[in-house]
C-alpha cells in the first residue's frame, strides 16, 4: 500500500488526469441523477396536487366502467366513509367526489363536458398546482358557482361572473338543468383535463344526478412517502368488501411511462460515463505500464512475483479510483446546491399546460451509485493492463532501463 500511494504521487500529471475523468464521470452521474429524480417528484406531486390526490377509494369495476356510468358506482354513505379513513394518522382530509357528464351552454352553443362535484374547501388545499388564470377558487358557500378548464373556458368564450347551464342525465334516466355563475377558471397539470372539465359543488352536483351519494373518496396525506405503508393497511381493511382504491401512482399512467422512459435513458447515461471511465483509466494505466516497464523488470529481478505486480497496478488504480469517487461526490454536491439555489427553467412536459423550475436533488443512494460506479471502473480499467505486465519477459523488460 505505500509503494502503491508513493506511485500515485509520483506520477502526478497521469494521476491528475485519471483524477479529472473519474471527477467529471462521478459528477455527471450526480447531476444527471439528480435531475432526474427532481422531475419525478416535482410530476408526481403536480398530478397529486392538481387531480389524483393520494389515494382515491371507490366501489370496484369503477375505473373500468364507471367512465361512461359514473351514476352505477356510487357510494351510498360517504361521510361514514369518510370519517372511517381519517382515522389513520398519515391521513390528512379525506374529500369526496362526485362525477357526471353532460352539455354546458352559454346561450349560443353547447359543448360537451365531464364534471367533478367536489368539497370546495378540503379541494383548495389539496389543489396546490391548480392555476386560477381568472376569477377565483370555488368555496362552499358558492352553491350555484363553477370553475370552468382554462379550455372549456376558451371555447365557449366564458369568464367570471358569466351565466351557463350545464344539462345532465340524473341517476334515474330524467334530464335535469341547473343554471350556474362562472366563478373562476383553472389549468391543472393536464392539457386534455382543462379542455372539457368544470367543476361545482358536491351538493349541486347531488341535486343534478338526484343522489346522495359519490363516486370517489380521495384521501389527502400529510406525506407523499406515506403512500403505500397507508395503501397496504387499507387493502387490509378494505379486502372483500365492495370497496377498492388505488394509489396516485396507479392511477397516472402519464407518470409510469414518463418513469420507465427516464429510467431507461439514466441507465444509458450509467453506461455511457462507465465506458467513459474504463476507457479513460485503461489509456492511463497501459502509458503507465509501458513507461514502466523497466521499473517492473528489475522489482521482479529482486524477487518480485506476477501476482505482486498485478496487485501493485490494481492497488494505485483503486486509490486513484477511491480519490476521484470521493473528490467527484463531494463537487457534485456542490454543483448540485449551486444549480438548484439558481434553478433550470423548464418548458411544459407533453400534455401539459404549466412549466416548473428544475432543482438537482441529492439522493443518497444515487450518490452512493455515482461513487461506487467511479471506483469500479477505474479498478476494473486496470485489470487487463496488470496482467499484461505479467507477460512481458523480465530480460526485455529490463533493457527499458538502458
Amino acid at each position: 500500500m505505500k509503494l502503491a500511494i508513493r506511485n500515485v504521487l509520483r506520477q502526478k500529471v497521469r494521476t491528475g488526469m485519471t483524477l479529472a475523468a473519474i471527477i467529471f464521470g462521478v459528477m455527471g452521474l450526480i447531476l444527471a441523477g439528480g435531475f432526474v429524480q427532481d422531475i419525478f417528484i416535482q410530476l408526481g406531486e403536480a398530478i397529486i396536487h392538481s387531480q389524483t390526490g393520494h389515494i382515491q377509494v371507490f366501489k370496484k369495476d369503477f375505473l373500468e366502467k364507471g367512465t361512461r356510468s359514473p351514476e352505477r358506482f356510487l357510494i351510498d354513505e360517504p361521510e361514514k366513509l369518510a370519517v372511517q379513513l381519517a382515522r389513520h394518522e398519515e391521513v390528512e382530509s379525506v374529500m369526496s367526489r362526485l362525477y357526471f357528464s353532460g352539455l354546458l351552454n352559454n346561450g349560443k352553443r353547447d359543448l360537451a363536458i365531464i364534471g367533478e362535484g367536489i368539497e370546495p374547501d378540503k379541494e383548495v388545499k389539496l389543489g396546490s398546482f391548480i392555476t386560477i388564470t381568472a376569477g377565483r377558487q370555488l368555496t362552499n358557500k358558492d352553491r350555484d358557482g363553477i370553475l370552468l378548464g382554462d379550455g372549456v373556458a376558451k371555447t365557449l368564450g366564458l369568464k367570471p361572473g358569466d351565466r351557463v347551464t350545464l344539462v345532465m342525465t340524473a341517476a334515474e334516466g330524467a334530464m335535469n338543468t341547473l343554471d350556474f355563475e362562472v366563478i373562476g377558471v383553472f389549468q391543472s397539470f393536464s392539457k386534455d383535463f382543462d379542455s372539457r372539465a368544470v367543476r361545482i359543488p358536491l351538493p349541486s352536483a347531488q341535486e343534478l344526478l338526484v343522489t346522495k351519494g359519490a363516486n370517489l373518496m380521495v384521501l389527502a396525506l400529510h406525506k407523499t412517502e406515506d403512500t403505500s405503508k397507508v395503501v397496504a393497511r387499507l387493502t387490509g381493511e378494505l379486502q372483500g368488501g365492495p370497496l377498492d382504491l388505488r394509489s396516485w401512482s396507479s392511477l397516472s399512467d402519464f407518470y409510469d411511462k414518463a418513469v420507465q422512459l427516464y429510467d431507461r435513458q439514466f441507465g444509458v447515461l450509467q453506461m455511457i460515463i462507465l465506458l467513459m471511465v474504463l476507457l479513460s483509466v485503461a489509456n492511463s494505466v497501459n502509458m503507465s505500464v509501458f513507461e514502466r516497464q523497466g521499473e517492473f523488470g528489475t522489482m521482479q529481478a529482486l524477487g518480485n512475483r506476477s501476482g505482486d505486480l498485478v496487485r501493485l497496478i490494481i492497488t494505485e488504480s483503486a486509490i486513484i479510483g477511491l480519490a476521484g469517487a470521493l473528490l467527484g461526490m463531494l463537487l457534485g454536491v456542490v454543483a448540485a446546491l449551486a444549480i438548484s439555489a439558481i434553478g433550470i427553467p423548464m418548458p411544459p412536459p407533453p400534455n401539459a399546460n404549466l412549466g416548473y423550475t428544475a432543482y438537482i436533488r441529492i439522493v443518497p443512494f444515487n450518490l452512493l451509485t455515482s461513487g461506487l460506479v467511479g471506483f469500479v471502473g477505474t479498478v476494473l480499467a486496470s485489470i487487463v493492463p496488470a496482467f499484461k505486465v505479467t507477460r512481458m519477459p523480465v530480460v526485455d523488460a529490463l533493457r527499458q532501463n538502458i
